[in-house]
Protein backbone atom coordinates (compact mmCIF):
# COMPACT_ATOMS: atom_id res chain seq x y z
CA UNK A 1 0.00 0.00 0.00
CA UNK A 2 1.60 3.42 -0.90
CA UNK A 3 1.72 6.22 1.86
CA UNK A 4 -0.82 8.54 0.48
CA UNK A 5 -3.53 5.67 0.28
CA UNK A 6 -2.09 4.43 4.16
CA UNK A 7 -3.13 7.85 5.23
CA UNK A 8 -6.22 8.27 3.32
CA UNK A 9 -7.27 4.37 5.67
CA UNK A 10 -5.80 5.90 8.46
CA UNK A 11 -7.76 8.94 8.21
CA UNK A 12 -11.27 7.38 6.68
CA UNK A 13 -11.65 3.84 8.94
CA UNK A 14 -11.94 5.23 12.60
CA UNK A 15 -14.04 8.61 10.97
CA UNK A 16 -16.52 6.24 9.92
CA UNK A 17 -16.61 4.01 13.02
CA UNK A 18 -16.75 7.10 15.11
CA UNK A 19 -19.48 7.96 13.25
CA UNK A 20 -21.58 4.92 13.14
CA UNK A 21 -20.83 4.78 17.33
CA UNK A 22 -22.48 8.84 17.73
CA UNK A 23 -25.46 7.56 15.98
CA UNK A 24 -25.48 4.56 17.45
CA UNK A 25 -25.42 5.52 20.98
CA UNK A 26 -27.98 8.04 20.67
CA UNK A 27 -30.77 6.10 20.11
CA UNK A 28 -29.53 4.16 23.19
CA UNK A 29 -29.01 7.09 25.87
CA UNK A 30 -31.92 8.61 27.96
CA UNK A 31 -30.94 11.91 29.85
CA UNK A 32 -33.39 13.30 32.43
CA UNK A 33 -32.50 15.56 35.75
CA UNK A 34 -34.68 15.42 38.95
CA UNK A 35 -36.18 18.50 40.60
CA UNK A 36 -33.61 19.07 43.01
CA UNK A 37 -31.14 19.53 40.01
CA UNK A 38 -29.34 16.13 39.83
CA UNK A 39 -28.99 14.97 36.26
CA UNK A 40 -28.63 11.45 35.03
CA UNK A 41 -27.04 9.64 32.00
CA UNK A 42 -28.43 6.48 31.15
CA UNK A 43 -26.90 3.79 28.09
CA UNK A 44 -28.85 0.46 27.07
CA UNK A 45 -26.25 -2.11 26.30
CA UNK A 46 -27.72 -5.77 26.17
CA UNK A 47 -25.42 -7.67 25.66
CA UNK A 48 -25.06 -9.20 29.41
CA UNK A 49 -27.10 -8.98 32.52
CA UNK A 50 -25.40 -6.43 34.46
CA UNK A 51 -25.03 -2.59 34.38
CA UNK A 52 -22.19 -0.24 35.61
CA UNK A 53 -22.98 2.82 38.43
CA UNK A 54 -20.82 6.10 38.54
CA UNK A 55 -21.57 9.36 40.42
CA UNK A 56 -19.39 12.15 39.72
CA UNK A 57 -19.51 14.94 41.63
CA UNK A 58 -17.51 17.96 40.13
CA UNK A 59 -15.36 18.76 43.00
CA UNK A 60 -11.87 17.98 43.79
CA UNK A 61 -8.88 19.31 45.08
CA UNK A 62 -8.60 22.45 43.58
CA UNK A 63 -12.03 23.10 45.51
CA UNK A 64 -10.65 22.44 48.96
CA UNK A 65 -10.16 25.57 51.00
CA UNK A 66 -7.19 27.38 51.98
CA UNK A 67 -5.85 25.67 54.87
CA UNK A 68 -7.93 22.75 54.24
CA UNK A 69 -6.00 21.31 51.69
CA UNK A 70 -6.93 17.32 50.83
CA UNK A 71 -10.43 17.69 52.42
CA UNK A 72 -11.67 16.61 48.68
CA UNK A 73 -9.55 13.73 48.86
CA UNK A 74 -11.27 12.06 52.01
CA UNK A 75 -14.34 11.39 50.27
CA UNK A 76 -12.24 8.34 48.72
CA UNK A 77 -11.48 7.01 51.79
CA UNK A 78 -15.19 7.77 53.76
CA UNK A 79 -17.82 6.27 50.87
CA UNK A 80 -16.65 2.34 51.92
CA UNK A 81 -17.45 3.51 55.80
CA UNK A 82 -20.94 3.34 55.48
CA UNK A 83 -23.78 5.79 56.47
CA UNK A 84 -26.20 5.49 59.47
CA UNK A 85 -28.18 2.47 58.37
CA UNK A 86 -24.54 0.41 57.14
CA UNK A 87 -21.36 0.05 59.21
CA UNK A 88 -22.17 0.60 62.91
CA UNK A 89 -22.52 -2.45 65.23
CA UNK A 90 -24.72 0.51 67.47
CA UNK A 91 -24.99 3.74 65.50
CA UNK A 92 -27.02 5.69 68.31
CA UNK A 93 -23.72 4.89 71.12
CA UNK A 94 -21.48 5.39 68.00
CA UNK A 95 -23.28 8.52 67.01
CA UNK A 96 -22.64 9.80 70.80
CA UNK A 97 -19.14 8.95 70.53
CA UNK A 98 -18.35 10.83 67.69
CA UNK A 99 -19.75 13.80 68.89
CA UNK A 100 -17.73 13.29 71.95
CA UNK A 101 -14.42 13.38 69.96
CA UNK A 102 -15.43 16.41 68.19
CA UNK A 103 -16.04 17.85 71.46
CA UNK A 104 -12.97 17.11 72.66
CA UNK A 105 -10.69 18.08 69.88
CA UNK A 106 -12.77 22.20 69.51
CA UNK A 107 -11.41 22.06 73.26
CA UNK A 108 -7.70 20.91 72.06
CA UNK A 109 -7.93 23.59 68.98
CA UNK A 110 -9.27 26.24 71.14
CA UNK A 111 -6.09 25.64 73.44
CA UNK A 112 -3.76 25.83 70.18
CA UNK A 113 -4.95 28.79 69.18
CA UNK A 114 -3.58 30.37 72.11
CA UNK A 115 -0.45 30.36 70.59
CA UNK A 116 2.52 31.16 72.90
CA UNK A 117 0.08 31.16 75.52
CA UNK A 118 -1.08 27.64 75.24
CA UNK A 119 -0.74 25.43 78.30
CA UNK A 120 1.07 22.69 77.58
CA UNK A 121 -0.12 20.43 80.19
CA UNK A 122 -3.91 21.24 78.98
CA UNK A 123 -2.98 20.20 75.36
CA UNK A 124 -1.34 16.98 76.82
CA UNK A 125 -3.94 16.21 78.63
CA UNK A 126 -6.95 17.20 75.62
CA UNK A 127 -4.64 14.99 73.45
CA UNK A 128 -4.90 12.06 75.24
CA UNK A 129 -8.57 12.64 76.23
CA UNK A 130 -8.61 12.91 71.82
CA UNK A 131 -7.45 9.61 71.34
CA UNK A 132 -9.30 7.73 73.83
CA UNK A 133 -12.25 8.89 72.72
CA UNK A 134 -11.28 8.15 69.04
CA UNK A 135 -10.39 4.48 70.08
CA UNK A 136 -13.75 4.48 71.76
CA UNK A 137 -15.97 5.05 68.51
CA UNK A 138 -13.40 3.40 66.53
CA UNK A 139 -14.71 0.51 68.72
CA UNK A 140 -18.15 0.81 66.93
CA UNK A 141 -17.16 0.35 63.49
CA UNK A 142 -18.75 -2.60 61.60
CA UNK A 143 -15.72 -2.95 59.55
CA UNK A 144 -16.21 -3.17 55.72
CA UNK A 145 -19.84 -3.57 55.82
CA UNK A 146 -21.23 -0.63 53.14
CA UNK A 147 -18.90 -2.72 50.25
CA UNK A 148 -19.58 -6.20 52.04
CA UNK A 149 -23.26 -5.70 51.21
CA UNK A 150 -22.49 -4.82 47.55
CA UNK A 151 -19.89 -7.60 47.46
CA UNK A 152 -22.74 -9.96 48.12
CA UNK A 153 -24.91 -8.90 45.91
CA UNK A 154 -22.64 -9.76 43.39
CA UNK A 155 -20.71 -5.93 42.96
CA UNK A 156 -17.40 -5.78 41.26
CA UNK A 157 -15.40 -2.67 40.76
CA UNK A 158 -15.92 -1.07 43.77
CA UNK A 159 -13.98 2.14 44.09
CA UNK A 160 -13.51 5.97 44.10
CA UNK A 161 -10.97 8.57 43.19
CA UNK A 162 -10.10 12.23 43.48
CA UNK A 163 -8.43 14.58 40.88
CA UNK A 164 -7.83 18.00 41.13
CA UNK A 165 -11.19 18.49 39.00
CA UNK A 166 -13.72 16.21 40.47
CA UNK A 167 -14.56 13.27 42.22
CA UNK A 168 -15.92 9.93 41.13
CA UNK A 169 -17.40 6.50 42.64
CA UNK A 170 -18.21 3.85 40.77
CA UNK A 171 -18.90 0.00 40.45
CA UNK A 172 -21.08 -2.59 38.32
CA UNK A 173 -23.41 -5.07 39.74
CA UNK A 174 -25.74 -7.80 37.87
CA UNK A 175 -29.28 -6.23 36.57
CA UNK A 176 -31.26 -7.76 38.71
CA UNK A 177 -29.42 -6.09 41.61
CA UNK A 178 -29.27 -2.30 40.39
CA UNK A 179 -31.64 -0.96 42.86
CA UNK A 180 -28.94 -1.80 45.39
CA UNK A 181 -26.91 1.17 43.75
CA UNK A 182 -29.90 3.45 44.35
CA UNK A 183 -30.32 2.39 47.41
CA UNK A 184 -26.82 2.38 48.84
CA UNK A 185 -25.74 5.38 47.05
CA UNK A 186 -28.46 7.69 47.81
CA UNK A 187 -28.32 6.46 51.50
CA UNK A 188 -24.85 7.28 51.93
CA UNK A 189 -25.44 10.74 50.40
CA UNK A 190 -28.54 11.41 52.66
CA UNK A 191 -26.74 9.73 55.68
CA UNK A 192 -23.00 10.02 55.40
CA UNK A 193 -21.07 9.23 58.73
CA UNK A 194 -17.59 11.00 59.22
CA UNK A 195 -16.60 7.29 60.76
CA UNK A 196 -12.93 6.44 61.40
CA UNK A 197 -12.09 9.70 59.86
CA UNK A 198 -9.32 10.54 61.90
CA UNK A 199 -7.60 6.90 61.34
CA UNK A 200 -8.33 7.42 57.04
CA UNK A 201 -6.73 11.14 58.00
CA UNK A 202 -3.18 9.30 58.45
CA UNK A 203 -3.84 7.01 55.88
CA UNK A 204 -4.34 10.11 53.87
CA UNK A 205 -0.92 11.44 55.12
CA UNK A 206 0.79 8.29 54.90
CA UNK A 207 0.03 8.03 51.24
CA UNK A 208 1.53 11.77 50.68
CA UNK A 209 5.02 10.27 52.01
CA UNK A 210 5.16 7.67 50.19
CA UNK A 211 3.86 9.17 46.71
CA UNK A 212 5.64 12.72 47.57
CA UNK A 213 7.77 13.02 49.97
CA UNK A 214 9.33 9.71 49.41
CA UNK A 215 9.52 9.73 45.97
CA UNK A 216 11.98 12.33 44.14
CA UNK A 217 9.70 12.35 41.03
CA UNK A 218 6.77 13.15 42.63
CA UNK A 219 8.27 16.21 45.10
CA UNK A 220 9.52 17.24 41.70
CA UNK A 221 6.24 17.32 40.17
CA UNK A 222 4.57 18.97 42.94
CA UNK A 223 7.21 21.20 43.20
CA UNK A 224 6.55 22.27 39.58
CA UNK A 225 2.88 23.22 39.69
CA UNK A 226 3.34 25.36 43.28
CA UNK A 227 5.84 27.34 41.47
CA UNK A 228 3.97 27.49 37.78
CA UNK A 229 0.73 28.77 39.06
CA UNK A 230 1.45 31.68 41.36
CA UNK A 231 -2.52 32.07 42.71
CA UNK A 232 -4.48 29.34 41.32
CA UNK A 233 -5.45 26.41 43.48
CA UNK A 234 -4.11 24.47 40.74
CA UNK A 235 -0.58 24.73 42.85
CA UNK A 236 -2.27 22.68 45.38
CA UNK A 237 -1.38 18.59 45.00
CA UNK A 238 -4.63 16.22 45.09
CA UNK A 239 -2.95 14.91 48.70
CA UNK A 240 -2.72 18.35 49.94
CA UNK A 241 0.13 19.84 52.03
CA UNK A 242 1.40 17.74 54.87
CA UNK A 243 0.54 20.15 57.79
CA UNK A 244 -3.21 20.98 56.50
CA UNK A 245 -3.67 17.30 56.07
CA UNK A 246 -2.66 16.51 59.55
CA UNK A 247 -4.95 18.78 61.09
CA UNK A 248 -7.89 18.19 59.52
CA UNK A 249 -10.63 18.00 60.87
CA UNK A 250 -14.16 15.81 60.78
CA UNK A 251 -15.74 19.14 60.71
CA UNK A 252 -13.78 20.20 57.72
CA UNK A 253 -15.21 17.50 55.80
CA UNK A 254 -18.77 17.73 56.81
CA UNK A 255 -18.66 21.61 55.73
CA UNK A 256 -17.18 20.63 52.31
CA UNK A 257 -20.00 18.32 51.81
CA UNK A 258 -22.62 20.46 52.97
CA UNK A 259 -20.87 22.95 50.05
CA UNK A 260 -19.80 20.27 47.24
CA UNK A 261 -22.27 17.40 47.63
CA UNK A 262 -25.56 19.28 45.93
CA UNK A 263 -27.69 17.57 43.58
CA UNK A 264 -27.46 20.11 41.31
CA UNK A 265 -23.49 18.92 41.36
CA UNK A 266 -23.42 15.46 40.75
CA UNK A 267 -24.13 13.67 37.53
CA UNK A 268 -24.72 9.77 37.51
CA UNK A 269 -24.15 7.91 34.65
CA UNK A 270 -25.66 4.07 34.46
CA UNK A 271 -24.44 1.68 31.15
CA UNK A 272 -25.55 -1.87 30.75
CA UNK A 273 -28.73 -3.64 30.62
CA UNK A 274 -31.27 -1.72 31.85
CA UNK A 275 -34.14 -0.07 31.27
CA UNK A 276 -34.37 3.83 31.20
CA UNK A 277 -37.56 3.97 32.81
CA UNK A 278 -37.04 2.07 35.54
CA UNK A 279 -34.23 3.91 35.98
CA UNK A 280 -36.00 7.09 36.15
CA UNK A 281 -38.21 5.29 38.56
CA UNK A 282 -36.23 4.63 41.02
CA UNK A 283 -33.52 7.98 40.23
CA UNK A 284 -37.08 9.69 41.53
CA UNK A 285 -37.82 7.13 44.09
CA UNK A 286 -33.94 7.21 46.08
CA UNK A 287 -32.57 10.07 44.65
CA UNK A 288 -35.74 12.73 44.16
CA UNK A 289 -36.04 13.65 48.03
CA UNK A 290 -32.45 14.69 48.20
CA UNK A 291 -33.23 18.60 48.93
CA UNK A 292 -32.20 21.11 46.37
CA UNK A 293 -29.49 23.37 47.93
CA UNK A 294 -27.31 26.26 46.62
CA UNK A 295 -24.71 25.48 44.01
CA UNK A 296 -21.22 25.90 45.15
CA UNK A 297 -19.59 29.13 44.70
CA UNK A 298 -17.89 30.04 41.64
CA UNK A 299 -13.96 29.52 41.87
CA UNK A 300 -12.89 33.18 41.16
CA UNK A 301 -8.78 33.17 41.04
CA UNK A 302 -7.33 33.63 37.84
CA UNK A 303 -3.90 32.99 37.69
CA UNK A 304 -1.83 36.31 36.63
CA UNK A 305 -0.26 36.51 33.47
CA UNK A 306 3.04 34.65 33.67
CA UNK A 307 5.73 37.74 32.90
CA UNK A 308 8.95 35.48 32.34
CA UNK A 309 10.68 31.82 32.69
CA UNK A 310 10.45 30.27 36.43
CA UNK A 311 13.59 28.05 37.80
CA UNK A 312 13.45 25.47 40.26
CA UNK A 313 16.08 22.53 41.05
CA UNK A 314 16.03 20.13 44.30
CA UNK A 315 18.60 18.41 45.00
CA UNK A 316 18.66 14.19 45.34
CA UNK A 317 20.91 11.58 45.08
CA UNK A 318 18.43 9.34 42.69
CA UNK A 319 18.05 9.39 38.88
CA UNK A 320 18.29 13.14 37.30
CA UNK A 321 14.50 13.30 36.30
CA UNK A 322 13.81 16.95 34.61
CA UNK A 323 10.09 18.56 34.19
CA UNK A 324 9.37 21.46 31.78
CA UNK A 325 5.25 23.11 31.84
CA UNK A 326 3.85 25.66 29.86
CA UNK A 327 1.16 27.77 30.71
CA UNK A 328 -1.72 26.68 28.28
CA UNK A 329 -5.59 27.57 28.04
CA UNK A 330 -8.45 25.04 29.83
CA UNK A 331 -10.27 22.24 28.09
CA UNK A 332 -13.02 24.02 26.12
CA UNK A 333 -10.38 26.21 24.47
CA UNK A 334 -10.44 25.89 20.71
CA UNK A 335 -6.57 25.03 21.22
CA UNK A 336 -7.22 22.19 23.03
CA UNK A 337 -7.63 19.25 20.61
CA UNK A 338 -4.38 21.30 18.69
CA UNK A 339 -2.46 20.70 21.88
CA UNK A 340 -3.54 17.21 22.30
CA UNK A 341 -2.48 16.30 18.63
CA UNK A 342 0.79 18.25 19.81
CA UNK A 343 1.76 16.09 22.51
CA UNK A 344 0.77 13.27 20.56
CA UNK A 345 3.46 13.76 18.02
CA UNK A 346 6.09 14.94 20.91
CA UNK A 347 5.56 11.81 23.07
CA UNK A 348 3.68 8.73 21.02
CA UNK A 349 5.75 5.99 21.98
CA UNK A 350 8.64 5.23 19.48
CA UNK A 351 7.37 7.35 17.10
CA UNK A 352 7.21 10.31 19.44
CA UNK A 353 9.73 13.43 18.03
CA UNK A 354 11.00 13.22 21.85
CA UNK A 355 11.43 9.56 22.02
CA UNK A 356 13.44 9.29 18.69
CA UNK A 357 15.88 12.25 18.95
CA UNK A 358 17.04 12.11 22.84
CA UNK A 359 16.39 8.20 23.61
CA UNK A 360 16.56 6.97 20.09
CA UNK A 361 19.19 8.75 18.41
CA UNK A 362 21.17 10.44 20.77
CA UNK A 363 20.74 8.03 23.06
CA UNK A 364 20.98 11.04 26.03
CA UNK A 365 17.52 9.89 27.80
CA UNK A 366 16.28 6.85 28.85
CA UNK A 367 12.46 7.97 28.65
CA UNK A 368 11.16 11.16 27.54
CA UNK A 369 7.87 12.51 26.66
CA UNK A 370 4.55 15.33 27.48
CA UNK A 371 1.70 15.29 28.77
CA UNK A 372 -1.31 17.88 27.52
CA UNK A 373 -3.02 18.83 30.35
CA UNK A 374 -1.18 19.06 34.33
CA UNK A 375 -2.49 18.59 36.66
CA UNK A 376 -6.37 19.19 35.62
CA UNK A 377 -8.03 20.83 32.43
CA UNK A 378 -11.05 22.36 33.65
CA UNK A 379 -9.01 25.85 34.29
CA UNK A 380 -6.10 26.97 32.30
CA UNK A 381 -3.50 24.56 33.26
CA UNK A 382 0.12 23.21 31.93
CA UNK A 383 1.23 21.39 28.51
CA UNK A 384 4.33 20.08 30.19
CA UNK A 385 7.27 17.75 29.06
CA UNK A 386 9.75 15.46 30.78
CA UNK A 387 12.96 13.66 30.57
CA UNK A 388 14.82 11.48 32.27
CA UNK A 389 18.81 11.76 31.16
CA UNK A 390 21.14 8.48 30.60
CA UNK A 391 24.20 7.87 32.77
CA UNK A 392 26.69 10.20 31.74
CA UNK A 393 24.60 13.04 30.29
CA UNK A 394 22.81 15.88 31.91
CA UNK A 395 20.01 17.88 32.35
CA UNK A 396 21.24 20.92 30.48
CA UNK A 397 22.01 18.42 27.42
CA UNK A 398 18.00 17.07 27.65
CA UNK A 399 16.83 20.31 27.92
CA UNK A 400 18.20 21.92 24.44
CA UNK A 401 17.80 19.18 22.73
CA UNK A 402 13.51 19.09 23.91
CA UNK A 403 13.96 22.83 22.92
CA UNK A 404 15.40 22.57 19.65
CA UNK A 405 12.34 20.14 19.32
CA UNK A 406 9.76 22.57 20.24
CA UNK A 407 11.65 25.51 18.14
CA UNK A 408 11.56 23.35 14.66
CA UNK A 409 7.87 22.62 15.26
CA UNK A 410 7.08 26.40 15.74
CA UNK A 411 9.24 27.43 12.77
CA UNK A 412 7.75 24.87 10.23
CA UNK A 413 4.39 22.78 9.83
CA UNK A 414 4.43 19.09 10.69
CA UNK A 415 4.57 16.41 8.47
CA UNK A 416 1.70 15.48 6.84
CA UNK A 417 2.36 11.83 7.65
CA UNK A 418 3.22 12.60 11.59
CA UNK A 419 -0.09 14.77 11.60
CA UNK A 420 -1.66 11.88 10.39
CA UNK A 421 -0.76 9.38 12.21
CA UNK A 422 -1.31 11.69 15.44
CA UNK A 423 -4.94 11.93 14.25
CA UNK A 424 -5.44 8.39 14.29
CA UNK A 425 -3.89 7.51 17.45
CA UNK A 426 -6.07 9.99 19.29
CA UNK A 427 -9.19 8.65 17.36
CA UNK A 428 -8.55 4.99 18.44
CA UNK A 429 -7.87 6.18 22.00
CA UNK A 430 -11.07 8.16 21.96
CA UNK A 431 -12.83 5.12 20.33
CA UNK A 432 -11.44 2.58 22.75
CA UNK A 433 -13.10 4.48 25.68
CA UNK A 434 -16.27 2.93 24.49
CA UNK A 435 -15.51 -0.82 25.01
CA UNK A 436 -16.70 -1.33 28.48
CA UNK A 437 -20.11 -0.31 31.41
CA UNK A 438 -17.40 0.90 33.55
CA UNK A 439 -15.35 3.04 30.77
CA UNK A 440 -18.22 3.82 29.07
CA UNK A 441 -20.50 5.47 32.06
CA UNK A 442 -17.31 7.50 33.41
CA UNK A 443 -16.90 8.61 30.19
CA UNK A 444 -20.61 10.37 29.60
CA UNK A 445 -20.06 11.71 32.96
CA UNK A 446 -17.13 13.39 32.65
CA UNK A 447 -17.96 15.00 29.41
CA UNK A 448 -21.41 15.61 30.42
CA UNK A 449 -20.12 18.04 33.40
CA UNK A 450 -16.94 19.19 31.19
CA UNK A 451 -18.90 20.25 28.35
CA UNK A 452 -22.70 20.23 29.00
CA UNK A 453 -23.34 17.52 26.85
CA UNK A 454 -21.94 13.75 26.62
CA UNK A 455 -21.77 14.04 22.71
CA UNK A 456 -18.64 15.91 23.04
CA UNK A 457 -16.82 12.62 23.49
CA UNK A 458 -17.66 11.59 19.77
CA UNK A 459 -17.53 15.07 18.81
CA UNK A 460 -14.23 15.21 19.66
CA UNK A 461 -13.30 13.54 16.84
CA UNK A 462 -14.30 16.27 14.44
CA UNK A 463 -12.44 18.49 16.28
CA UNK A 464 -9.13 16.41 15.78
CA UNK A 465 -9.94 15.96 12.42
CA UNK A 466 -9.86 19.43 11.97
CA UNK A 467 -6.61 20.57 13.19
CA UNK A 468 -3.69 21.14 10.33
CA UNK A 469 0.31 21.56 10.47
CA UNK A 470 -0.71 25.42 10.39
CA UNK A 471 -2.00 24.93 13.53
CA UNK A 472 -0.10 23.13 15.20
CA UNK A 473 2.57 25.57 14.30
CA UNK A 474 0.67 28.17 15.10
CA UNK A 475 -0.28 26.45 18.68
CA UNK A 476 3.68 25.79 19.43
CA UNK A 477 4.67 28.96 18.77
CA UNK A 478 1.98 30.59 20.80
CA UNK A 479 2.42 28.40 24.14
CA UNK A 480 5.76 26.79 24.39
CA UNK A 481 7.66 29.75 24.55
CA UNK A 482 10.32 30.58 27.61
CA UNK A 483 8.49 33.30 28.66
CA UNK A 484 5.97 30.93 29.16
CA UNK A 485 7.27 28.34 31.29
CA UNK A 486 8.21 26.61 34.01
CA UNK A 487 11.49 24.31 34.39
CA UNK A 488 12.36 21.79 37.31
CA UNK A 489 14.63 19.10 37.50
CA UNK A 490 16.37 17.43 39.95
CA UNK A 491 20.42 17.21 40.79
CA UNK A 492 22.79 15.57 43.14
CA UNK A 493 24.09 17.60 46.18
CA UNK A 494 27.37 17.99 44.36
CA UNK A 495 25.36 19.34 40.85
CA UNK A 496 22.90 21.73 42.65
CA UNK A 497 24.83 24.59 41.28
CA UNK A 498 25.42 23.66 37.96
CA UNK A 499 21.43 24.39 36.51
CA UNK A 500 20.14 23.71 32.92
CA UNK A 501 19.73 25.43 29.70
CA UNK A 502 19.12 28.59 29.82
Amino acid sequence: MTTKRLRLALLFVPAVLAAQSLADFEKKITEFTLANGMHFIVLERHAAPVASFHLHVNAGAVDDPKGRTGVAHMFEHMIGKGTGNVGSKDYQHEREALAEVETLYDQLEAERNKGFRADASVLERLQAQVKVAIEKANAYVDQNAYPRVIEENGGVGFNAGTSVDFTMFHYSLPTNRAELWFLMQSDWLRNVVFREFYKERDVVREERRMRIESSPQGKLQETLIATAFSAHPYQNFIAGWAADIENLRASDARAFFETYYVPGNMTAAIAGDVDPKEMRRLADKYYGSLPARPMPPRLRTVEPKQEGEKRLEIESPSQPILLVGYKRPDARHADDPVLDILATILASGRTGLLYKDLVRDKKISLAAGAVPNMPGSKYPNLFMLYSVPAVGHSVDENEKAAYAILDKLAKEPVDAISLARAKTKLRASLVRQLDSNPGMAMQLAVYYVAYGDWRKLFTAIDDINKVTGADVQRVAREYLGKANRTVAYTTTPKQASQGGAK
